[in-house]
Protein backbone atom coordinates (compact mmCIF):
# COMPACT_ATOMS: atom_id res chain seq x y z
CA UNK A 1 0.00 0.00 0.00
CA UNK A 2 2.77 2.73 0.63
CA UNK A 3 3.97 1.88 -2.78
CA UNK A 4 0.23 3.21 -4.21
CA UNK A 5 0.70 6.07 -1.89
CA UNK A 6 3.52 7.81 -3.67
CA UNK A 7 1.19 10.17 -6.26
CA UNK A 8 4.02 9.72 -8.76
CA UNK A 9 3.88 5.94 -9.15
CA UNK A 10 0.17 6.21 -9.56
CA UNK A 11 0.34 8.25 -12.23
CA UNK A 12 3.24 6.89 -13.92
CA UNK A 13 0.56 3.27 -13.42
CA UNK A 14 -2.47 5.66 -15.11
CA UNK A 15 0.19 6.38 -18.21
CA UNK A 16 1.19 2.83 -18.97
CA UNK A 17 -2.28 1.57 -18.35
CA UNK A 18 -3.82 4.30 -20.70
CA UNK A 19 -1.22 2.80 -23.59
CA UNK A 20 -2.63 -0.72 -23.18
CA UNK A 21 -6.42 0.25 -23.20
CA UNK A 22 -5.16 2.32 -26.38
CA UNK A 23 -3.73 -0.46 -27.99
CA UNK A 24 -6.37 -2.93 -27.00
CA UNK A 25 -9.27 -0.28 -28.55
CA UNK A 26 -7.94 0.99 -31.04
CA UNK A 27 -6.09 -1.59 -32.48
CA UNK A 28 -8.56 -2.35 -35.22
CA UNK A 29 -8.12 1.34 -36.56
CA UNK A 30 -4.48 1.47 -36.23
CA UNK A 31 -4.11 -1.61 -38.29
CA UNK A 32 -6.02 0.21 -41.13
CA UNK A 33 -3.94 3.05 -41.23
CA UNK A 34 -0.91 4.00 -43.46
CA UNK A 35 2.58 3.19 -42.37
CA UNK A 36 3.46 6.77 -41.22
CA UNK A 37 0.21 7.71 -40.00
CA UNK A 38 0.99 5.04 -37.01
CA UNK A 39 4.23 6.40 -36.49
CA UNK A 40 3.21 10.09 -36.20
CA UNK A 41 0.54 8.86 -33.71
CA UNK A 42 2.36 6.93 -31.78
CA UNK A 43 5.07 9.96 -31.65
CA UNK A 44 2.59 12.32 -30.55
CA UNK A 45 1.68 9.77 -27.59
CA UNK A 46 5.00 9.20 -26.36
CA UNK A 47 5.78 12.98 -26.66
CA UNK A 48 2.46 14.00 -24.67
CA UNK A 49 3.39 10.90 -21.93
CA UNK A 50 7.27 12.62 -21.66
CA UNK A 51 6.25 15.84 -21.09
CA UNK A 52 3.48 14.72 -18.60
CA UNK A 53 6.32 12.14 -17.10
CA UNK A 54 8.93 15.75 -17.09
CA UNK A 55 6.18 17.71 -15.46
CA UNK A 56 5.44 14.79 -13.00
CA UNK A 57 9.12 14.60 -12.06
CA UNK A 58 10.22 18.20 -11.72
CA UNK A 59 6.20 18.93 -9.31
CA UNK A 60 7.87 15.78 -7.41
CA UNK A 61 11.02 15.44 -6.78
CA UNK A 62 13.37 18.61 -8.98
CA UNK A 63 11.83 21.45 -8.25
CA UNK A 64 11.89 20.82 -4.37
CA UNK A 65 15.58 19.61 -4.66
CA UNK A 66 16.64 21.97 -6.71
CA UNK A 67 15.35 24.50 -3.74
CA UNK A 68 17.22 22.80 -1.24
CA UNK A 69 20.33 23.06 -3.37
CA UNK A 70 19.97 26.61 -3.60
CA UNK A 71 19.73 26.99 -0.04
CA UNK A 72 22.99 24.79 0.77
CA UNK A 73 24.27 26.75 -2.40
CA UNK A 74 23.83 30.10 -0.04
CA UNK A 75 24.78 28.71 3.21
CA UNK A 76 28.11 27.63 1.37
CA UNK A 77 28.96 31.05 0.79
CA UNK A 78 27.33 32.66 4.30
CA UNK A 79 24.51 34.27 2.62
CA UNK A 80 21.48 32.06 4.05
CA UNK A 81 19.06 34.45 6.23
CA UNK A 82 15.99 33.31 8.07
CA UNK A 83 13.52 34.01 5.42
CA UNK A 84 15.23 32.12 2.86
CA UNK A 85 15.43 29.07 4.77
CA UNK A 86 11.64 27.69 3.51
CA UNK A 87 10.51 25.19 0.71
CA UNK A 88 7.17 24.60 -1.08
CA UNK A 89 5.82 21.70 0.43
CA UNK A 90 6.15 18.42 -2.73
CA UNK A 91 3.40 15.82 -2.91
CA UNK A 92 6.27 13.14 -2.27
CA UNK A 93 5.54 12.17 1.18
CA UNK A 94 9.39 10.83 0.95
CA UNK A 95 10.83 14.15 -0.66
CA UNK A 96 8.89 15.67 2.09
CA UNK A 97 10.77 14.03 4.76
CA UNK A 98 14.06 14.37 3.07
CA UNK A 99 13.32 18.15 2.53
CA UNK A 100 12.31 18.77 6.15
CA UNK A 101 15.34 16.73 7.52
CA UNK A 102 17.57 18.76 5.72
CA UNK A 103 15.77 22.43 6.81
CA UNK A 104 16.25 21.64 10.26
CA UNK A 105 19.88 20.27 9.39
CA UNK A 106 20.54 24.22 7.95
CA UNK A 107 18.66 26.17 10.66
CA UNK A 108 21.05 24.14 12.96
CA UNK A 109 23.98 24.83 10.94
CA UNK A 110 22.70 28.31 10.46
CA UNK A 111 22.62 28.82 14.48
CA UNK A 112 26.17 27.74 15.04
CA UNK A 113 27.56 29.70 12.13
CA UNK A 114 25.67 32.64 14.01
CA UNK A 115 27.16 31.44 17.21
CA UNK A 116 30.51 31.12 15.75
CA UNK A 117 30.11 34.46 14.39
CA UNK A 118 29.59 36.18 17.99
CA UNK A 119 32.78 33.75 19.47
CA UNK A 120 34.61 35.34 16.67
CA UNK A 121 33.58 39.10 17.68
CA UNK A 122 34.26 38.05 20.98
CA UNK A 123 37.58 36.92 20.92
CA UNK A 124 38.12 39.78 19.03
CA UNK A 125 36.82 41.93 21.47
CA UNK A 126 38.83 39.95 24.45
CA UNK A 127 42.21 40.22 21.74
CA UNK A 128 41.82 44.09 22.35
CA UNK A 129 40.82 43.94 25.84
CA UNK A 130 44.02 41.83 26.02
CA UNK A 131 45.81 44.76 24.23
CA UNK A 132 44.64 47.47 26.83
CA UNK A 133 45.55 45.83 29.32
CA UNK A 134 49.11 44.48 29.09
CA UNK A 135 49.69 47.91 27.78
CA UNK A 136 48.54 50.05 29.89
CA UNK A 137 50.21 47.16 32.65
CA UNK A 138 53.33 46.73 30.98
CA UNK A 139 55.53 45.62 33.26
CA UNK A 140 59.37 47.60 33.71
CA UNK A 141 61.07 46.59 37.08
CA UNK A 142 61.85 49.95 38.72
CA UNK A 143 65.37 50.25 40.10
CA UNK A 144 64.97 50.79 44.09
CA UNK A 145 68.48 51.88 45.63
CA UNK A 146 68.54 49.23 48.45
CA UNK A 147 66.25 46.66 47.02
CA UNK A 148 66.64 43.70 44.72
CA UNK A 149 63.40 42.96 43.07
CA UNK A 150 62.25 40.11 40.58
CA UNK A 151 58.91 40.29 40.10
CA UNK A 152 56.59 37.94 37.31
CA UNK A 153 53.18 36.97 36.24
CA UNK A 154 51.64 34.72 33.86
CA UNK A 155 47.77 34.82 32.95
CA UNK A 156 45.94 31.26 32.40
CA UNK A 157 43.81 32.70 29.85
CA UNK A 158 43.84 35.29 27.31
CA UNK A 159 43.00 38.05 30.04
CA UNK A 160 45.18 38.43 33.24
CA UNK A 161 42.79 38.69 36.62
CA UNK A 162 46.57 38.62 38.44
CA UNK A 163 49.37 40.89 38.36
CA UNK A 164 51.59 43.35 40.47
CA UNK A 165 53.03 46.56 39.93
CA UNK A 166 55.64 49.06 41.30
CA UNK A 167 55.13 52.52 41.54
CA UNK A 168 57.53 55.45 42.82
CA UNK A 169 56.48 58.63 44.48
CA UNK A 170 59.00 60.79 45.78
CA UNK A 171 60.97 58.50 48.27
CA UNK A 172 58.39 55.81 48.74
CA UNK A 173 57.94 52.48 46.40
CA UNK A 174 54.56 51.09 46.49
CA UNK A 175 54.87 47.24 45.22
CA UNK A 176 51.43 45.61 45.18
CA UNK A 177 50.14 42.19 43.68
CA UNK A 178 46.35 41.81 43.55
CA UNK A 179 43.98 39.07 42.61
CA UNK A 180 40.49 40.11 40.70
CA UNK A 181 37.48 37.11 41.87
CA UNK A 182 36.00 37.67 38.62
CA UNK A 183 38.11 36.23 35.41
CA UNK A 184 38.04 37.37 31.94
CA UNK A 185 37.14 40.65 31.02
CA UNK A 186 35.56 42.36 33.96
CA UNK A 187 38.72 41.35 35.98
CA UNK A 188 40.89 42.81 33.20
CA UNK A 189 39.05 45.61 33.34
CA UNK A 190 39.16 46.04 36.85
CA UNK A 191 42.71 45.70 36.86
CA UNK A 192 42.99 48.53 34.38
CA UNK A 193 40.71 50.47 36.90
CA UNK A 194 42.79 49.40 40.27
CA UNK A 195 46.05 50.38 38.96
CA UNK A 196 44.83 53.88 37.58
CA UNK A 197 43.17 54.31 41.12
CA UNK A 198 46.28 53.74 43.24
CA UNK A 199 48.76 55.40 40.92
CA UNK A 200 46.90 58.86 40.88
CA UNK A 201 46.12 58.93 44.75
CA UNK A 202 50.24 57.97 45.38
CA UNK A 203 50.56 61.38 44.35
CA UNK A 204 47.92 62.29 46.82
CA UNK A 205 48.74 60.66 49.96
CA UNK A 206 51.57 58.63 51.38
CA UNK A 207 49.80 55.77 53.69
CA UNK A 208 49.09 52.43 51.94
CA UNK A 209 46.10 52.77 53.94
CA UNK A 210 45.00 56.05 52.46
CA UNK A 211 45.37 54.88 49.01
CA UNK A 212 43.61 51.49 48.95
CA UNK A 213 40.67 53.01 51.06
CA UNK A 214 40.12 56.01 48.79
CA UNK A 215 40.72 53.70 45.47
CA UNK A 216 37.94 51.37 47.30
CA UNK A 217 35.71 54.26 47.94
CA UNK A 218 35.61 55.18 43.96
CA UNK A 219 35.83 51.74 42.57
CA UNK A 220 32.87 50.29 44.68
CA UNK A 221 29.92 52.14 43.39
CA UNK A 222 31.03 51.25 39.79
CA UNK A 223 31.08 47.79 39.74
CA UNK A 224 28.88 44.60 39.77
CA UNK A 225 28.56 43.36 43.99
CA UNK A 226 30.16 40.05 43.02
CA UNK A 227 33.13 41.93 41.54
CA UNK A 228 36.28 41.75 44.21
CA UNK A 229 40.10 42.68 44.21
CA UNK A 230 42.34 41.06 46.83
CA UNK A 231 45.42 42.92 47.21
CA UNK A 232 48.63 43.01 49.25
CA UNK A 233 50.81 46.40 49.11
CA UNK A 234 54.57 47.26 50.43
CA UNK A 235 55.57 50.76 50.93
CA UNK A 236 59.57 51.26 51.15
CA UNK A 237 60.80 54.21 52.30
CA UNK A 238 64.16 54.94 50.34
CA UNK A 239 65.02 57.86 52.70
CA UNK A 240 63.96 56.19 56.26
CA UNK A 241 64.35 52.59 54.52
CA UNK A 242 61.70 51.28 56.29
CA UNK A 243 59.03 48.75 54.68
CA UNK A 244 55.13 48.82 55.81
CA UNK A 245 52.46 46.80 54.64
CA UNK A 246 48.88 47.33 53.77
CA UNK A 247 46.27 44.49 53.06
CA UNK A 248 43.12 44.04 51.30
CA UNK A 249 42.13 40.72 52.11
CA UNK A 250 45.15 38.97 49.94
CA UNK A 251 46.91 35.91 50.72
CA UNK A 252 49.80 35.91 53.75
CA UNK A 253 52.89 37.94 53.20
CA UNK A 254 55.93 35.78 53.30
CA UNK A 255 59.56 37.31 55.16
CA UNK A 256 62.85 35.44 55.14
CA UNK A 257 64.48 36.83 58.08
CA UNK A 258 68.45 35.90 57.50
CA UNK A 259 69.24 36.22 61.11
CA UNK A 260 67.47 33.72 61.84
CA UNK A 261 67.13 31.46 58.65
CA UNK A 262 62.89 31.36 59.13
CA UNK A 263 60.14 31.53 56.72
CA UNK A 264 57.63 33.73 58.82
CA UNK A 265 54.00 34.03 56.88
CA UNK A 266 52.40 37.85 58.33
CA UNK A 267 48.32 37.19 57.80
CA UNK A 268 46.64 39.62 55.48
CA UNK A 269 43.56 39.91 55.85
CA UNK A 270 40.20 42.88 56.38
CA UNK A 271 38.66 42.77 53.36
CA UNK A 272 38.67 43.01 49.89
CA UNK A 273 38.52 46.15 47.54
CA UNK A 274 34.62 45.95 45.97
CA UNK A 275 33.50 44.08 49.07
CA UNK A 276 31.73 47.31 50.99
CA UNK A 277 31.76 50.95 50.78
CA UNK A 278 33.97 52.72 53.17
CA UNK A 279 37.15 50.67 54.06
CA UNK A 280 39.47 53.81 55.86
CA UNK A 281 38.71 52.53 59.20
CA UNK A 282 39.33 48.57 58.50
CA UNK A 283 42.39 49.56 56.45
CA UNK A 284 45.40 49.83 58.44
CA UNK A 285 49.28 50.28 57.38
CA UNK A 286 51.87 48.10 59.45
CA UNK A 287 55.27 48.82 59.57
CA UNK A 288 57.23 45.39 58.94
CA UNK A 289 60.53 44.69 60.60
CA UNK A 290 62.86 44.60 57.23
CA UNK A 291 66.46 44.37 57.81
CA UNK A 292 69.29 43.63 55.50
CA UNK A 293 69.61 40.20 53.78
CA UNK A 294 65.90 39.81 54.68
CA UNK A 295 63.37 38.95 51.53
CA UNK A 296 59.74 39.59 51.46
CA UNK A 297 57.67 37.34 48.78
CA UNK A 298 53.98 38.55 47.43
CA UNK A 299 52.53 35.87 45.33
CA UNK A 300 48.79 34.79 44.18
CA UNK A 301 46.72 31.86 44.88
CA UNK A 302 47.94 30.36 41.40
CA UNK A 303 50.71 29.34 43.19
CA UNK A 304 49.63 27.91 46.49
CA UNK A 305 47.16 26.36 45.19
CA UNK A 306 48.56 24.99 42.72
CA UNK A 307 48.28 20.79 41.62
CA UNK A 308 50.59 18.21 41.79
CA UNK A 309 48.50 16.66 38.84
CA UNK A 310 47.61 17.23 35.30
CA UNK A 311 44.05 17.96 35.52
CA UNK A 312 41.60 18.40 38.31
CA UNK A 313 39.65 15.17 39.44
CA UNK A 314 39.63 16.12 43.21
CA UNK A 315 42.54 12.81 44.05
CA UNK A 316 44.66 16.79 43.66
CA UNK A 317 46.93 18.08 46.62
CA UNK A 318 47.59 21.71 46.17
CA UNK A 319 50.83 23.13 47.50
CA UNK A 320 49.71 25.39 50.48
CA UNK A 321 51.73 28.19 52.61
CA UNK A 322 53.69 25.41 54.58
CA UNK A 323 55.30 24.10 51.38
CA UNK A 324 55.51 27.37 50.30
CA UNK A 325 57.33 28.50 53.67
CA UNK A 326 59.78 25.36 53.49
CA UNK A 327 60.38 26.07 50.19
CA UNK A 328 61.49 29.44 50.85
CA UNK A 329 63.83 28.68 53.43
CA UNK A 330 65.58 25.56 51.18
CA UNK A 331 65.97 28.08 48.59
CA UNK A 332 69.77 28.39 47.88
CA UNK A 333 72.31 31.08 48.61
CA UNK A 334 75.03 32.70 46.62
CA UNK A 335 77.95 31.22 45.38
CA UNK A 336 80.89 31.72 47.79
CA UNK A 337 78.49 33.60 50.16
CA UNK A 338 75.76 32.29 53.24
CA UNK A 339 73.08 35.07 52.02
CA UNK A 340 70.22 34.28 49.87
CA UNK A 341 68.98 36.78 47.32
CA UNK A 342 65.74 37.84 45.66
CA UNK A 343 66.62 36.04 42.22
CA UNK A 344 67.70 32.41 44.25
CA UNK A 345 64.44 32.44 46.39
CA UNK A 346 62.18 33.35 42.87
CA UNK A 347 64.02 30.94 40.89
CA UNK A 348 63.36 28.10 43.81
CA UNK A 349 59.65 28.90 44.24
CA UNK A 350 59.93 28.23 40.48
CA UNK A 351 61.42 25.31 39.95
CA UNK A 352 60.25 23.40 43.23
CA UNK A 353 56.29 24.47 41.59
CA UNK A 354 56.59 23.15 38.38
CA UNK A 355 58.90 19.82 40.36
CA UNK A 356 55.62 19.64 42.55
CA UNK A 357 53.34 20.10 39.55
CA UNK A 358 55.22 16.77 37.86
CA UNK A 359 55.91 18.82 35.22
CA UNK A 360 52.54 18.41 33.94
CA UNK A 361 51.51 22.01 33.48
CA UNK A 362 47.89 22.67 33.88
CA UNK A 363 47.90 25.93 34.88
CA UNK A 364 44.21 26.47 36.45
CA UNK A 365 44.65 30.23 37.44
CA UNK A 366 47.00 33.46 36.90
CA UNK A 367 50.26 32.82 38.64
CA UNK A 368 51.92 36.29 40.04
CA UNK A 369 55.19 35.98 42.11
CA UNK A 370 57.38 38.63 43.60
CA UNK A 371 60.61 38.20 45.77
CA UNK A 372 62.02 41.65 47.11
CA UNK A 373 65.63 41.60 49.33
CA UNK A 374 66.70 44.05 51.24
CA UNK A 375 70.41 44.29 50.02
CA UNK A 376 73.55 44.03 52.06
CA UNK A 377 76.51 46.75 51.66
CA UNK A 378 78.80 43.67 50.67
CA UNK A 379 76.08 42.44 48.21
CA UNK A 380 77.50 41.84 44.95
CA UNK A 381 75.24 41.32 41.93
CA UNK A 382 78.31 39.61 40.00
CA UNK A 383 78.25 36.64 42.13
CA UNK A 384 74.00 36.59 42.06
CA UNK A 385 72.66 34.34 39.60
CA UNK A 386 71.46 35.48 36.53
CA UNK A 387 67.78 35.69 36.40
CA UNK A 388 66.84 34.04 33.35
CA UNK A 389 66.46 30.33 34.78
CA UNK A 390 68.43 27.66 32.19
CA UNK A 391 65.85 25.37 30.49
CA UNK A 392 67.49 22.20 32.34
CA UNK A 393 66.14 23.30 35.40
CA UNK A 394 62.05 23.70 34.50
CA UNK A 395 60.35 21.73 32.40
CA UNK A 396 56.66 22.77 30.50
CA UNK A 397 55.91 25.19 33.55
CA UNK A 398 57.81 28.57 32.70
CA UNK A 399 57.21 32.40 32.92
Amino acid sequence: MKFFSNLINIAILLIIATNFVLIIFFADIFLELETSIKYSIACILLLIEAMIIIFLIHSFYARPINDLKYLIQKFYVWELKWKDITIDKSKNKDVNYIITFFIKTLNTLKNIKDEFNHGKEIKWEVEIGKEIQWKMLEKKLLEIPSLNLVAKSRPAWEIGWDSYDIINEWDNYYIYVWDATWHWVWAGFIMIMVNSLISAFTKVFVSGAQILAHTNQILKPRVKANLLMSLLMVRWNEKDKKLYMTWAGHEYLMIFKHKSQKCFKIKSGWVALGMVKNIHKLTKEQQIQFEPKDIIVLYSDGITEAINRPSKDWKEEMLWEDNLQRIIEESPNVKWTKCKSARTVFNHISIELSRFMWYKHAQLDDVTLTTIEYKSPEYDENLDIPLKIPSSLMTEWKW
